[in-house]
Parts: structure tokens; C-alpha cells; sequence
């Protein structure tokens, strides 16, 4: 049995990851978040303490670590760049230098924001990575260390992430029940993914020894407008959605205006396909997952 810790266990692919592996006789399995939950054997670890890495680490010999900690305000990120880094790139970087003394696998999730958005088509792995807002510097820094500091690593970019938790979906629904006419940009075009089918593809991958980044966005792509009409027509919501320009909707952090990535190394390397966006959209709404 492999002992696998995870870490920020609380967010939405924290916990999707949980409920897969859970599911298995294979692990046995370490929870932490920054904020920790004793009812739920959930405990706490600051990944920007090198530290609290270093102990948790040299205390259970874990032999996977997954990484789902991040400061993923995107638009307070430009405000507190510093300590996005900390979480951002340090934590990666402490979890890296642990996981080489260990000889753990390193399971770190990166993002779409490590591209500037100015492609004319999908991204792919090998692709040149200029961010363009202090979050994607943090998380491309982190991508870095964590590629300096140890050899056994998958780093996955998944993009739109929803699932358990505070998610684009349920903001969406909670307007459309205020009675709001909504307004959705629509000239930012991305692939919405399911963190569930994030969690199936690391669930995978820690059954290879084929280390490397790895896009993981379910298939096909859509404008943020695309997206909100697909949830009113499964929620059953009659409302106005209005589409406007990313210019009628100011935001702090510039955000990338094309983010599709192509799943090109688990097509290629393993032939693995993710689900289409709309197809992995109905299951999370039927199992609420």
C-alpha cells in the first residue's frame, strides 16, 4: 500500500482527488490544508513553511505527494504578488526538495495563466510560457522549482476548474436565482474542466513512471458566455445572459483572452482522452461532484 499525502485537500480538486483515491485499497492516505479539520483527519500544513514541509515530509515518507495548495485569487495575486509567490513558487520549490530526500513522486498542479493568450491555436506542452499577471509568474515559478529540485514529477495544467466548492458554476446559479439579468464575457475562450476528470487523469499518471507537464483540460473549448448558457439550460434557469467584452468588465489581474491547451503528451504518450467539456459538465451536475 502507498502512502500518499495530499496537499490543500480542502479545494475543488483536493478534494475530487480524495474521493478517487479513497475509493482504492491501493493508498493510504494523508490529508493537509492550511486550514486543518480534525473531524475529517484533515491536517495542518502551510506549504510556504519550509519547515512544516520538511517535517511532515521526513515524519510520514509519503511515496506520492500531490500538490492542490494555491493562492488562486487571481486578481488579489496583483496586489499581494509576494505572498502568492510564497505559496505559489516556494511551496512547489519545499515540497520538491522534500520529495527527492523521500524518493516520492511530486504531483503539482500548474495552470493556463502560465500562457499570455495570444495564440491562434491550443496551446501544447512544449509551447513558450510568457504569463502575463502575477499569478501566472507565481505558478510558472513554481513549475520551475519544482522541475529543479526533484526527478520524479508530473506537473499538470488543467484550465476553468470547477467542482466542489466556490466554482464559476455556482456563482452563476446564485445569480440567475437573484432574478439578475447576468453578464458574461464572451471573447475569452478557454476549456471548462471538471475537477473530477483532473483527479482521474493524476489518478492515472501515479500508475506510470512518465514524468513530465501535462495538459489536462477536458476537450473542446467555449467563450465564459458559451459556459453560462450550457448551466442555465441544465439548472433550468430562465434568465437574461447578456455577452460583453473583456473591456466592459475590468478586472485586476490581465486574464490570458485564449486559453485552450492541447492535451498533446496523454494523447501521445498513453493515448489518453479527457472527457468533452459538456459531456464532463452534465456528469458534475448530475452527481454534483
Amino acid at each position: 500500500m502507498k502512502k500518499v499525502l495530499i496537499t490543500g485537500v480542502s479545494g475543488q480538486v483536493g478534494q475530487a482527488i480524495y474521493r478517487i483515491l479513497s475509493r482504492s485499497n491501493s493508498y493510504e492516505l494523508f490529508l493537509t490544508n492550511r486550514t486543518p479539520n480534525i473531524e475529517h483527519n484533515i491536517e495542518e500544513l502551510d506549504i510556504s513553511d519550509e519547515r512544516a514541509v520538511e517535517t511532515i515530509i521526513d515524519r510520514i515518507m509519503p511515496d506520492i505527494i500531490i500538490n492542490c495548495a494555491a493562492f488562486t485569487a487571481v486578481d488579489l495575486c496583483e496586489s499581494e504578488e509576494d505572498r502568492a509567490y510564497e505559496i505559489n513558487a516556494l511551496g512547489p520549490k519545499y515540497l520538491a526538495i522534500a520529495a527527492e530526500r523521500a524518493g516520492a513522486v511530486l504531483v503539482h498542479l500548474s495552470s493556463d495563466y502560465v500562457f499570455d493568450g495570444n495564440a491562434l491555436k491550443p496551446y501544447i506542452e512544449s509551447d513558450s510560457t510568457t504569463p502575463i499577471s502575477a499569478y501566472g509568474r507565481t505558478k510558472l515559478a513554481g513549475e520551475a522549482f519544482v522541475k529543479e529540485n526533484c526527478k520524479k514529477y508530473f506537473i499538470l495544467r488543467p484550465a476553468w476548474v470547477y467542482g466542489q466548492g466556490k466554482n464559476f458554476v455556482k456563482t452563476m446559479v446564485r445569480l440567475a436565482e437573484s432574478g439578475k439579468d447576468i453578464r458574461v464575457v464572451s471573447d475569452q475562450i478557454g476549456s471548462p474542466t471538471s475537477a473530477i476528470e483532473i483527479a482521474r487523469v493524476i489518478s492515472f499518471l501515479v500508475k506510470t513512471e512518465s514524468y513530465g507537464i501535462y495538459h489536462s483540460t477536458c476537450e473542446g473549448s467555449c467563450s465564459w458566455y458559451d459556459f453560462t448558457m450550457e448551466i442555465m439550460k441544465l439548472a433550468g434557469k430562465d434568465v437574461k445572459v447578456s455577452p460583453i467584452t473583456t473591456s466592459e468588465y475590468p478586472t485586476a489581474a490581465k486574464r490570458p483572452m485564449y486559453s485552450v491547451l492541447e492535451n498533446k503528451a496523454l494523447r501521445e504518450r498513453h493515448n489518453y482522452v479527457m472527457k468533452d467539456w459538456k459531456e464532463a459538465f452534465k456528469e458534475y451536475w448530475e452527481k454534483k461532484e
